[in-house]
């Protein structure tokens, strides 16, 4: 399985081009799954580039967090000519973990449920799609009985 998670807003709080506090849970949920699927494939999948990759990287590698592969879907990839000498813009995985989801961020507590199938597509009482609110029915009172 290959995961890829942005910097940003998902394993720090979003403070480009600073690097933020950490998320709650954020490096230690991956290092986790890293440990529990030892065949899992972790790509670091972030805007930044040159230094501001590299102080990421480094933030990263200091609390044992380690990547596959870093804005490329392999470790040999080699920056492009065409696309500014950068890696791979988009890399292709089985996950996404990023905070501009459509639904936002869970909690890293839910995406290592997710991710091991622990807990799949179960919305808890305060994420309620928007769709889904929509089509809801409402309780309508009738001689003071709700139905």
């Amino acid at each position: 399985m290959t995961i890829a998670v942005d910097f940003d807003g998902t394993i720090v709080e979003h403070r480009y081009p600073a690097i933020g506090k950490e998320r709650p849970f954020a490096v230690a949920t991956l290092r986790q799954l890293q440990r529990d699927m030892p065949d899992l494939h972790l790509i670091l999948w972030t805007v930044r580039e040159g230094e501001l990759l590299e102080q990421a990287v480094a933030w990263c590698a200091e609390r044992g967090l380690e990547f596959y592969a870093v804005n490329s879907n392999y470790p040999e990839e080699l920056p492009s000519p065409s696309a500014g000498n950068q890696g791979c813009r988009k890399v292709t995985a089985d996950i996404y973990i990023d905070d501009r989801n459509l639904d936002g961020l869970p909690e890293w507590t839910e995406i290592y449920r997710r991710v091991r199938g622990e807990h799949i597509n179960a919305p808890t009482e305060s994420r309620h799609s928007f769709i889904s609110r929509l089509f809801t029915r409402i309780p309508v009172k009738k001689d003071n009985i709700y139905e």
